[in-house]
């Protein structure tokens, strides 16, 4: 799950629903363009969004609107609920070291030792699940549990068994496996060992980690993903700071391991996509005739509209949108280069792909593109203008803002400069499928955040959330109808857990946590999604005060 580029700044939830977009997104951006096309719809959503606005929670949508065979889940990630860190043979992660070692990088204090203690409580929470009504469900694997030192330390049993009996639970109840390999966290041995995705060693130790998941548990499951948002954590890690290593350099800040923002994030991006391409092309040669499953990546997606009409804001959301999503993409389903605006920008600190590389990402296609989609802003451009660049999207010499003329682009969540914009999910999903030939999509993430701190009440009886899920898959299906290649829809995130710098005081989960008993207690948005994935109507209606559980009851 994404963070803002200041883990302490906050903003509070307001009790409003989905803002309208204000007028003149109708603009059209370079005539021909994959996101003029995409674009050209959010003008019409804009009087959509107006209604959306007024009375959010009367708009419904159904689950017939969707294909019999779409899939509908929700999503989590092992260091996030897992817990057990030092359990049956698991080694130590990057997450692990980093959490106990250095003060005041978690907001809360917190780490993932225990998390939701998922390990031990799986069994239920795959009950909570099978309750909601979804047919899907995406976790990820952690590299540290299966490869406690890598692939130089053996396999360790244990790790694999708890994933089979996972897999299996889930498989006895109709729900199909989606499954990440990587999403943020690796053995912390080999973290010190290539300074994370810095060594090209890294390449290797991946592939063989992807190869014994495949050998393992590829017989059952059909839908892999390489990355969970390289595009995002390689900034965090080495731009901006914040995530193990820890790296970092003016003007994005000062981090105490040191670091070159300039240069590193895209050294570390080079190898993770090169170790993407060498994991699917094992699958390709080794596995998939036979186990008949696809791999594909996930990304994260903002959509950048254009601040003003001005011709320089315009290609700044262009260019914007480049550096976070093209730059992974291109490479992988395009099997060139990266972004022209990348070249021209980064000059010499973009890496370049030898001949061999090149011949590699010809295999490593994805089959499939993976969105976690949350949010939309405005995008200012920073080459003409000056601009504070110490920023998320300050590599692109582009301001992220939330607001024009006064005016929201949407309403507020808890995380900063995430807003709710429904409406730009259609045409974020249309400019992936223009742009990548109609490869199908699945949105992998869309949730809602709230504060800890906000009264239990608010953070049972969640209208936002329930709005703002409800914005969204409407949006979801207005693509579908207008021809868009998507496969399926998970929730971020079923259980409220250990959200990285976060720690736990952030809350996204359909299910509230209480950290100190490890009671699930279902929200109203819950019970919504179970309504609308089971035409049961509109459990939100419902007086009754929802039950709390434990996992393990």
């Amino acid at each position: 799950m994404p963070r803002t580029s200041n883990p302490r700044a906050r903003t509070r939830p307001r009790a409003r629903g989905i803002a309208s977009r204000r007028q003149g997104q109708e603009r059209s951006q370079s005539k021909g363009s994959e996101m003029a096309a995409a674009a050209r719809g959010i003008g019409v959503a804009a009087a959509l969004a107006v209604l959306a606005a007024l009375a959010p929670a009367a708009r419904g949508v159904d689950r017939a609107e969707f294909p019999p065979e779409f899939l509908f889940g929700a999503a989590t990630s092992a260091y996030q609920i897992e817990g057990a860190y030092l359990e049956d043979g698991k080694g130590l992660c990057n997450w692990d070291v980093f959490t106990h070692t250095r003060p005041g990088a978690i907001r809360d204090g917190r780490n993932g030792d225990v998390a939701d203690d998922h390990y031990h409580l799986y069994m239920g929470d795959l009950e909570i699940l099978q309750s909601l009504g979804v047919n899907a469900y995406r976790f990820s694997i952690a590299w540290a549990r299966i490869l406690p030192r890598g692939r130089l330390g053996g396999v360790n049993a244990d790790g694999v068994a708890f994933y089979n009996r996972l897999i299996d639970t889930l498989l006895q109840k109709g729900i199909q496996p989606f499954v990440t390999l990587n999403h943020f966290d690796m053995p912390r041995e080999l973290e010190a060992r290539y300074v994370g995705w810095l060594g090209a060693g890294i390449r290797e130790e991946y592939a063989y980690f992807a190869d014994v998941c495949f050998a393992a548990f590829g017989d059952r499951v059909k839908l892999w993903t390489t990355f969970n948002e390289p595009n995002l954590v390689t900034k965090f890690q080495y731009m901006l700071g914040g995530y193990p290593p820890d790296h970092c350099s003016p003007p994005f800040g000062n981090c105490n391991g040191g670091g070159n923002s300039l240069r590193e994030p895209y050294v570390a991006a080079h190898n993770i996509i090169m170790s993407h391409a060498a994991a699917v092309r094992a699958y390709r040669d080794r596995y998939q005739a036979q186990q008949g499953g696809a791999v594909g990546i996930v990304v994260a997606m903002k959509w950048y509209e254009p601040l003003t009409n001005a011709t320089e804001d315009v290609a700044a959301a262009r260019r914007a949108q480049a550096f976070e999503t093209e730059w992974f993409l291109d490479p992988i389903m395009l099997g060139g280069d990266y972004p022209r605006a990348m070249r021209e920008l980064l000059g010499s600190n973009l890496p370049t792909f030898t001949p061999e590389e090149q011949e590699l990402l010809r295999h490593g296609r994805a089959d499939f593109i993976g969105l976690n989609h949350y949010t939309a802003v405005y995008a200012k451009d920073c080459i003409a203008s000056p601009c504070d660049l110490g920023t998320y999207e300050g590599n692109a010499l582009v301001l992220a803002v939330g607001e024009r003329d006064g005016v929201k682009i949407g309403g507020d969540t808890a995380l900063n400069g995430f807003y709710v914009v429904p409406e730009a999910l259609e045409p974020a999903i249309m400019y992936i499928n223009a742009r990548y030939k109609d490869t199908p999509v699945y949105i992998t993430e869309n949730g809602f955040s709230q504060w800890s701190d906000t009264s239990r009440e608010e953070l049972i009886n969640d209208m936002e959330r329930v709005n703002y899920l409800q914005g969204y898959i409407t949006y979801l299906a207005r693509a579908i109808r207008n021809g868009a290649n998507v496969r399926g829809y998970f929730v971020w995130t079923l259980l409220d857990n250990f959200e990285w710098t976060f720690g736990y005081s952030m809350r996204y989960g359909l299910y509230h946590v209480d950290f100190d008993t490890q009671e699930r207690t279902p929200r109203k948005s819950a019970r919504w999604y179970q309504g609308f994935l089971t035409g049961d109507g509109s459990p939100t209606d419902q007086d009754e005060a929802p039950q709390a559980l434990r996992a393990d009851s």
